[in-house]
């Protein structure tokens, strides 16, 4: 079974690929220019959460990540190739391309405060975060969970994992392709 981040990719590259863009899903609907908080500017902006949104320079292959605030300043400059949204204080980042960078975390301030190191991360919760080490080409490796010093407190062992929610994270068994939950 291919891990999420590999089926979204399938997805969007069939979307691109057959000329499928959101400016074509609804055309009967025109916004007053005036009715913009924040003009649009960016290739692609996520969410805002936690009083920042991630927002993205240029192309997804090419472009840069950075964040700004609720005026539409940038607060952290477009450097990232890849960007999560905030969560506990701390945001993923990925330094290098899709198939061999490495993910670490960033506060609020744009500081690295957990190394690019992974091969893969999810959003932190209840203090912890999914973690991806190994060939995430070829799909050899295992999701552990490391605290917010980017320490593993749950060995690498699981052939997929979402964060923690109300005490239990999702996980898969790798021998079994089965979905069950462990706890903190």
């Amino acid at each position: 079974m291919l891990n999420l981040r590999r089926c979204v990719v399938g997805v969007v590259a069939v979307l691109l690929m057959s000329g499928v863009t959101g400016a074509q899903t609804q055309t009967t609907t025109s916004l007053e220019t005036d009715s913009f908080v924040i003009h649009p500017q960016f290739d692609f902006a996520w969410p805002f959460s936690e009083g920042l949104a991630a927002v993205r320079i240029g192309d997804s292959w090419t472009g840069k990540h950075g964040f700004i605030d609720k005026t539409g300043s940038v607060v952290i400059d477009p450097q990232f190739d890849d960007a999560g949204s905030f969560s506990e204080g701390l945001a993923r980042v990925r330094i290098g391309d899709f198939w061999t960078g490495k993910h670490g975390f960033i506060d609020k301030t744009g500081s690295v405060v957990i190394n690019p190191q992974f091969d893969d991360a999810g959003s932190f919760r209840e203090g912890l975060a999914p973690v991806y080490i190994g060939d995430d080409v070829l799909y050899i490796g295992k999701w552990g969970f490391i605290d917010k010093t980017g320490s593993v407190v749950i060995n690498p062992q699981f052939a997929f994992a979402f964060s923690f929610s109300d005490g239990l994270a999702s996980v898969e068994d790798g021998t079994t392709r089965k979905y069950g939950f462990i706890a903190r």
